[in-house]
């Protein structure tokens, strides 16, 4: 039977080509989210890409909706897809961009990289006059071990870092890390850590899990990096937090709210610093590349009736066990 697929990417011809061929008999319209119409979101059966919210609602018939992010957040509330449409996700296609982000901002904060750029502009030439730190030796906290939490973890175990990781619930530990913990530890690892790094998606569980009072918890000097949900972090107790000095600093490519406010004190903070919501997207070829192979892979699993790989549960908003299929890997 034909299925009309709509992806909604920036492709090369390429990379059409290879959605093409990895279901023939399927019937294929590309466009890109931000023109995608009405007439072909009703049009489709499965839809890559993530096209207005406002359409894709009123479509009743779909059967599969692959999200080009992680954390798909506004197309798992209620009414928004069929509640029998499978959602998967792009997990495996953002842990090289984030993770390289990552170890950017902590080299940067790390080194005060930043700072003297910030001299720089000023034509001032002027050590400054403390230590700096070290990535070799330092405890690392990866609170969120999927795809873009382990990716970091990995690296920062490359570069002489003790890792230790943080998932829902207690898991095997991987060679690149000292232990891995569930969240009802979290607390007793904070005090240990120098770099805290987020990579969580947006639940009950984790809104505003980073308060005043955990915050408080964190190593003095500690760098806190946040490229999950913004709203894992309470922004204005991060900003009291760093000018305080019980954090160092921190980078966020996510806030709360988003985009955050020019008034907001974070933004005059010398050792924050912030993106917008860029760590994950296309800048980096690769990443369209994987999201690319990831849908050819569930593309021929569902021509052939075979159970589609990174599906979320609606619930729990992760890729897990609880859900069929597996995560896939790109990296």
């Amino acid at each position: 039977m034909e299925k009309h697929i709509l992806v909604a990417l920036p492709l090369s011809e390429e990379q059409r080509q290879t959605l093409r061929q990895a279901a023939p008999q399927f019937a294929y319209r590309f466009t890109t989210e931000e023109t995608a119409t009405l007439e072909e979101i009703l049009w489709a059966d499965a839809i890559l890409g993530n096209v207005p919210v406002e359409y894709i609602r009123q479509n009743r018939h779909l059967s599969w909706f692959q999200s080009n992010f992680a954390g798909p957040d506004p197309y798992l509330e209620p009414g928004v897809l069929p509640d029998d449409c499978l959602v998967t996700n792009a997990t495996g296609a953002y842990g090289l961009a984030i993770s390289e982000w990552m170890l950017g901002m902590w080299l940067a904060l790390a080194k005060d990289l930043v700072l003297y750029r910030d001299r720089q502009h000023r034509h001032q030439w002027d050590a400054i006059q403390r230590p700096v730190r070290s990535i070799a030796g330092s405890r690392v906290l990866c609170v969120g071990m999927g795809d873009i939490g382990a990716s970091f973890a990995r690296r920062a175990h490359l570069l002489g870092a003790e890792v230790v990781g943080v998932r829902r619930h207690p898991s095997s530990c991987p060679d690149y890390c000292l232990r891995v913990v569930d969240t009802a530890h979290l607390d007793e690892e904070l005090p240990q850590a120098d770099l805290v790094a987020l990579s969580l998606p947006g639940t009950p569980e984790t809104y505003r899990l980073f308060d005043d009072a955990r915050l408080a918890r964190c190593k003095r000097g500690a760098i806190l990096l946040n490229v999950g949900r913004g709203n894992t972090v309470d922004c204005d107790a991060l900003a009291r937090a760093v000018q305080s000095g019980a954090l160092y600093g921190a980078a966020v490519d996510v806030t709360d709210p988003e985009p955050l406010p020019a008034e907001h004190p974070l933004w005059s903070l010398d050792t924050v610093l912030i993106t917008p919501h860029i760590s994950g997207r296309f800048s980096l070829p690769r990443t369209l590349q994987n999201i690319v192979e990831i849908f050819a892979h569930n593309l021929r699993r569902y021509a052939a009736g075979e159970t589609l790989d990174n599906q979320m549960s609606r619930t729990t908003r992760y890729v897990s066990e609880e859900t069929p299929g597996r995560r896939l890997t790109c990296e």
